[in-house]
């Protein structure tokens, strides 16, 4: 990545958490990167419990289907950022977080943008032996499917990028709980899109954290880094913010 790097960047490895709360954090290390608390931030996520994880501009009624999703113990979230419907799980799912200044994509249109902040995994996964490419606007693929996908939400001049990538996945999870190609329940709101899932252990022998540490080792040799953490009161606040937003029920219905 490019831009003005005033200090070494902060890697944040990941500790369990559930959704709705994965879900405020994010909105709490960006609001502390804009506030200037912290620097620039890479943040590994890791899932306590299945989820489905809705993009802001959905409508729940037509992405998921309720019924499934309590029979297979998925929690339903909604994150911040645009973009459709993600499964996600504990210890099969990859997720990360960039929070950076605007101006790391300065010149730079939305689309591409969305290439540039994940190059660097594209790059790595590549290293490991995964035939990973990039597809526009915001795909990890292989030639047998969509290996991840991102979404970015700006805000005052600065950017969350973060992604979900599939290290392990039933593909019969996906119709099964997004309710792709079937009726709309509502007019409102972005569908999901019918994509082929290509995991990563398709292709590799390494266990799911075994790729976080490859991929936070490539990081490091593009950037400099430093062994970052979440701190007691962004982890506190993060808690009273999901309480308050991202658990409610008003939130995960929300109709933008």
């Amino acid at each position: 990545m490019g831009g003005q790097r005033v200090r070494p960047w902060s890697v944040v490895m990941p500790t369990p958490l559930p959704a709705h709360l994965q879900m405020a954090l994010d909105e709490v290390l960006l609001d502390a990167v804009i506030a200037g608390r912290r620097g620039s931030l890479l943040r590994f996520w890791e899932w306590s419990e299945p989820a489905l994880i809705l993009g802001s501009s959905q409508v729940l009624a037509n992405e998921v289907d309720a019924e499934q999703a309590r029979a297979l113990g998925f929690a339903v979230a909604r994150r911040m950022s645009g973009g459709g419907t993600m499964i996600v799980e504990p210890g099969r799912t990859l997720t990360y977080s960039i929070y950076v200044p605007q101006s790391f994509v300065s010149g730079l249109s939305l689309v591409e943008s969305f290439a540039f902040f994940d190059s660097w995994v594209v790059d790595c996964l590549r290293r490991l032996g995964v035939p990973a490419d990039y597809r526009p606007i915001n795909d990890i693929v292989s030639p047998e499917g969509k290996i991840g996908g991102a979404a970015q939400k700006r805000s005052r001049g600065h950017v969350l990028h973060h992604a979900a990538i599939a290290h392990a996945m039933d593909p019969t999870l996906v119709p099964r709980l997004i309710r792709i190609g079937r009726e709309r329940v509502s007019p409102r709101g972005v569908r999901s899109a019918e994509k082929a899932v290509s995991p990563l252990d398709r292709w590799l022998t390494l266990s799911r954290d075994q790729v976080v540490s490859a991929l936070a080792a490539c990081f490091g040799q593009r950037h400099p880094v430093l062994p970052g953490r979440v701190d007691e009161s962004e982890l506190a606040a993060a808690r009273d913010l999901a309480a308050h937003k991202y658990a409610t029920q008003a939130w995960i219905d929300r109709v933008s």
